[in-house]
């Protein structure tokens, strides 16, 4: 299984390198959201939870276009038929592409979340950056796990830009609303959050029961 997994994660990861259309979209439209919210809300900076909701906002809506993008390669060239007839365990499809997502997403917070703090931040994100790191990485854990059940499932179906959203959307919610309460005090300016390792709790915990789920389903969802 794990040498399968690592197949298909290189191969996606080329695909991308050589392509590039889901990462540098996903970095662009972050990008040009910030630059929107920046002169939409006509203030110098924002702070508490005005800025925390718009980055989570800004990052579930780049999740979805990576979401959308994460089966493109397979249902255009019937990569997916392929990998059902092979003989590997379906799971390691699954792993793949959560840690092609996860890469993805990890990729576009280094370009989003120095231009977040350019754009919107006004307190230095320096002294929250580690607790801010740590609660993105987690987030991208729960969001990886959740994007690569619903790509699959989205992936058999021909409306697959819209179910995608739908299905995505309302199940992340949880970790959205855990990630903006989480973050919200380190954008205030004191740069510590007194419940910082209860919403990580509820993060990690979160994480966990998709992976798990996701595992768990995966096989089922890729039946005819």
């Amino acid at each position: 299984m794990i040498a399968a997994t690592l197949a298909i994660l290189r191969k996606d990861l080329r695909v991308e390198l050589r392509a590039r259309e889901a990462v540098p979209a996903m970095a662009l439209f972050a990008v040009t959201a910030f630059v929107l919210f920046h002169f939409a809300f006509d203030r110098d900076a924002l702070d508490g939870d005005v800025a925390a909701g718009t980055l989570w906002i800004t990052l579930l809506l780049t999740t979805v276009l990576g979401v959308n993008r994460l089966f493109v390669a397979e249902r255009e060239q019937g990569g997916l038929e392929a990998m059902l007839l092979a003989p590997i365990d379906r799971t390691a499809i699954f792993v793949a592409k959560a840690a092609a997502l996860f890469l993805y997403l990890v990729a576009v917070e280094v370009v989003a979340v120095p231009a977040f703090a350019l754009l919107l931040l006004g307190p230095d994100l320096l002294g929250s950056l580690p607790a801010l790191a740590a609660l993105l990485l987690l987030a991208d854990l729960g969001l990886a796990a959740v994007g690569a059940l619903v790509g699959a499932l989205a992936a058999e179906t021909r409306a697959r830009e819209v179910i995608g959203p739908l299905l995505l959307l309302p199940l992340v919610v949880p970790l959205a609303i855990a990630g903006a309460q989480a973050t919200e005090p380190l954008f205030t300016g004191s740069g510590a959050a007194e419940d910082l390792g209860r919403w990580l709790g509820l993060m990690g915990l979160y994480a966990t029961i998709f992976v798990l789920l996701s595992v768990a389903l995966f096989d089922f969802l890729l039946e005819d």
